[in-house]
């Protein structure tokens, strides 16, 4: 996208008038804001803006503002340069980054008021998309597509962006103008994995994204013949290009041959493929594999943030029923008329897939086709970001088994009452019910049932349902608190900064750290924490909100929490911020010069705002520092502390009196100051020396500097003001998640679990006809050939987004529910895990990969994209297991599933 000079944005600050205040200016951009959102339209432009600079302007706006003016300074020029990859006259973002995290997005009505402010860039439009097949939705293509041209007369490259549903005419009109080729004599290649595929039709409305056409992709400019033999078309012709709309016909064919002890034949013979058409060309057309290739251990390329798909479909692919069906020929199972599926052409996309992955031997298959139809109808996966493989997962399942339900014509049904008839009786009828409305593959194989018990707590009323399930979503009871580390410095000069590690909800409140730190240095009803991260020796942020999530201390950085007396109500407060100059044991350069270095841990009290003196501050500075006061012996003062108590009063008065800090004040007007005290800015490139007739208005916050030199090093222990500690020390943090571990059934008996109801979720009682936070149980009722867990590592609240890192331990072999099944039908409940899809990392930046073993051999890979690997056995327990997939031993469909290797094919 080309991107217009800043200047056609904004004008400069000079020239233009801000609100008159923060909330006048917060409320012209909520109402712009709003007026954009009710008039959504397809084309309007959204601007990127850089998450670190809106953040301090929506500090600023959302103050209260006093009579002393605002404690935050309005944020300076709009700044972009940390989420774009250079400054030139067409910015591009850099890769993965994440919405709300890095960046957020505004409406154009807001970027044009923000930029008039503000200025400074550079701007980043982005189009509003309208996407969807059933229900169109709407959506910023904040990473539009981006093509690598290669121009055959010259081989160079030139990388060229559109939008994804942009026309292959437009991308003509592009290229034509950039190369200045008239459209008669260009041909423009689909040139995937450098080798030409489909010649894109020059006149077609087709968009980018139906043609195939994925982020970073090759395509080849041809003019008047310029192709040469290096560009010379596959063995497949451009036939590599087209999607099929049926399904291949290949069917299995299992010999009689030898059978191992898991009900496997040794030996497959499946009839020849014919040659497939499809654009997933991961090798140069689906050839049979020599003696001795197996199937099954092809990778999947990466097309752009696909990890999540390539992970859950890897999975998928070795799940040997679901193999079976999708080698064999389904044709007369598609339903193209159901209108909750999606016209069969996902199940035909998800089969011509699976097919080249059992016929490719190792080479990798790139999933175009199935990425297109994936995002035709599930818009929510298109484009680039990073998704959710379970997510991904659920979806493909569903949108499976309606794509190949053989229900054409679903009865209705009227449900009975349970009459308080036997469990085993409503739960058959039940599933009776269910399969004569959904009949497919994916019910055979990977649906059970639960049942779920609600019991009123008014009147005790109690209603029992039978529901079907394709996958048990897991709690996991994992270590739900965290340790923080935080310095406590006392106002009043009365202890020695003290550490203190507190135990917190993992996903609690800065109250229940304030809490828990209160309690840990007995504090008194008439005193008050005020927390604070300190980053480069000043204050960075405050934790001023008690609802504020913990979420935001992250483990390295440094917490101080000072402690003080409430001020009286009614009375003006303010910060004060006292700031440390000069090297440690060392004198400070002139602090005119600006040459200033500081050092150690800020003091911050508060202070009455009606008058602030230059004795006032060197009084309060006096009572931080008196516990630091050296004693003129053998040994430090700290030496002798014990819990950061200071040592007896005829200890300190050996070395001269300290005064109370009360005291102090009441005397500071009769003397000299005591220290070198300077008045600064937030930036501290501003210094104005105060002395002892200065008097001044505190603002909400006053920063004043104070000048260490030889002296105070002499009288004062600065260690204590050092080397603070980091909130949390991780560096054996993977053993401990080991030590933390917990077992897959716990996990499960978590789910089943009685627990009440939340109050946005109340049944409605039948005996009371009133809603009620019922009570809730389920139990396992039927499990299926298939089953599958997904461990729930990701928490999402309306502020918080957090992965649960706990190692989840959990049997390969030998997995026995039988003690969780309530139906006791004599039906094996052993079951033995099979593949694995697993996420390392974090919300956002993560990576997905999968574990999966091949069935007839008994051996683990590890599929990581396009790279496949042998694994032991012992790696597949890990703290990045996702979802799990368990097949039943020794069930029906393991003994008719065979082996999918394709070696003696002939």
């Amino acid at each position: 996208m080309t991107i217009a000079n800043s200047t056609d944005f904004m004008v400069e600050n000079a020239v233009c008038d801000f609100p008159s205040t923060p909330e006048e200016e917060r409320r012209i951009v909520s109402e712009l804001t709003t007026e954009s959102e009710d008039n959504l339209k397809e084309g309007n432009l959204y601007f990127v803006i850089s998450k670190r600079w809106y953040a301090r302007w929506e500090k600023y706006v959302e103050q209260p503002t006093t009579n002393g003016g605002c404690e935050c300074p309005r944020p300076g020029p709009i700044e972009n340069s940390d989420i774009i990859e250079d400054t030139s006259d067409d910015p591009q973002l850099r890769r993965l980054l994440v919405e709300g995290e890095h960046y957020v997005l505004v409406p154009q009505q807001v970027w044009n008021r923000l930029a008039e402010w503000y200025s400074g860039g550079p701007p980043i439009p982005r189009k509003l998309i309208c996407q969807g097949f059933y229900t169109r939705s709407y959506s910023v293509e904040v990473y539009p597509l981006c093509l690598l041209l290669t121009d055959a007369r010259d081989d160079s490259i030139t990388a060229l962006r559109l939008g994804k549903q942009a026309s292959i005419k437009e991308l003509y009109d592009k290229v034509c103008a950039m190369t200045e080729v008239s459209q008669e004599k260009a041909r423009i290649w689909d040139y995937f994995g450098k080798r030409k595929g489909q010649l894109l039709d020059p006149s077609s409305n087709k968009s980018l994204e139906e043609s195939s056409l994925h982020m970073d992709q090759d395509i080849l400019l041809e003019v008047d013949g310029s192709s040469s033999s290096q560009y010379a078309m596959s063995s497949a012709g451009n036939e590599l290009a087209l999607v099929p709309l049926e399904p291949s016909r290949s069917l299995v064919t299992i010999a009689g041959g030898p059978t191992l002890s898991n009900g496997h034949s040794t030996t497959s013979k499946f009839s020849l493929f014919p040659r497939i058409t499809s654009e997933d060309d991961g090798c140069d057309s689906l050839s049979i594999l020599g003696k001795g290739e197996r199937g099954g251990l092809a990778g999947l390329s990466n097309l752009g943030n696909t990890c999540f798909m390539n992970s859950a479909l890897q999975c998928l692919a070795h799940t040997p029923p679901i193999i079976e069906y999708f080698l064999q020929d389904y044709r007369e199972d598609i339903n193209r008329d159901n209108p909750l599926g999606m016209c069969g052409e996902l199940a035909i996309a998800f089969g011509e897939l699976l097919k080249k992955l059992w016929s490719s031997g190792r080479n990798a298959v790139a999933p175009r086709s199935f990425k297109t139809k994936l995002a035709r109808f599930a818009p929510q996966f298109s484009g680039y970001n990073q998704h959710d493989s379970q997510e991904l997962l659920a979806f493909l399942l569903d949108g499976l088994h309606e794509d190949l339900n053989k229900v054409k014509r679903k009865p209705y049904i009227e449900l009975k009452d349970s009459d308080s008839r036997p469990d085993d009786e409503v739960a058959e009828e039940l599933w009776n019910y269910h399969k004569a409305r959904n009949d497919s593959v994916i019910v055979n194989v990977c649906q059970g049932q639960y049942k779920s018990t609600l019991i009123c707590p008014v009147c005790g009323k109690i209603s029992i349902t039978f529901d079907p399930f394709m996958y048990l979503s897991l709690p996991l009871p994992s270590t739900l608190t965290r340790q923080i580390t935080v310095t406590l410095f006392y106002c009043d000069g009365s202890h020695l900064p003290m550490q203190y590690t507190v135990t917190v909800p993992k996903y609690g409140s800065c109250r229940d750290l304030i809490t828990a730190l209160g309690t840990a240095c007995c504090l008194t009803n008439d005193e008050s924490l005020l927390l604070a991260e300190i980053y480069d020796h000043k204050v960075f942020r405050y934790f001023e909100n008690p609802l504020e999530s913990l979420n935001l201390i992250k483990d390295d950085e440094h917490i101080v929490a000072y402690r003080m007396k409430q001020m009286q109500k009614g009375s003006g407060k303010a910060k004060l911020e006292i700031l440390h100059g000069g090297q440690e044991r060392a004198v400070l350069e002139s602090v005119r010069g600006r040459d200033v270095k500081l050092f150690g841990t800020p003091f911050v009290t508060y202070v009455n705002t009606e008058r602030l003196s230059g004795p006032d501050i060197d009084a309060v500075i006096s009572g931080f520092l008196s516990p630091l006061h050296r004693v003129q012996a053998s040994s430090k003062i700290h030496n002798g502390v014990e819990n950061g108590h200071l040592p007896d009063a005829d200890t300190v008065e050996a070395s001269g009196s300290i005064s109370s800090p009360d005291t102090e004040i009441e005397d500071a007007c009769d003397r000299e100051l005591s220290f070198r005290i300077f008045l600064t800015d937030e930036r501290g490139l501003d210094f104005k020396p105060l002395k002892s007739d200065s008097s001044l208005k505190p603002g909400i916050v006053t920063r004043v500097l104070v000048e260490w030199n030889e002296n105070e090093h002499e009288n004062y222990d600065s260690s204590y003001l050092c080397d603070l500690p980091e909130v949390h020390k991780t560096s054996f943090s993977a053993k401990k998640t080991r030590q933390e571990a917990i077992s897959l059934f716990s996990c499960l008996e978590a789910f089943l679990a009685e627990e009440p109801l939340g109050p946005d979720d109340m049944w409605f009682c039948p005996g009371c006809k009133e809603h009620r936070q019922a009570n809730k149980k389920l139990d396992l009722w039927k499990l299926p050939d298939i089953l599958v867990f997904h461990l729930k590592r990701f928490t999402y609240s309306r502020y918080l987004k957090n992965k649960i890192e706990t190692f989840v331990d959990f049997p390969i072999n030998d997995l026995d529910l039988s003690k969780y099944v309530k139906n006791k039908n004599g039906q094996s409940y052993l079951y033995e895990l099979y593949a694995v899809s697993n996420h390392y990392g974090g919300l956002g930046g993560g990576h997905y990969t999968a574990y999966a073993k091949l069935i007839d051999d008994n051996k683990w890979h590890h599929f990581d994209d396009s790279h496949v690997s042998s694994v032991n056995e012992s790696e597949i327990k890990n703290s990045a297991a996702y979802v799990l997939f368990y097949r039943r031993v020794g069930s029906k469909t393991e003994t008719q599933s065979a082996e999918v290797s394709m070696a003696d094919m002939d």
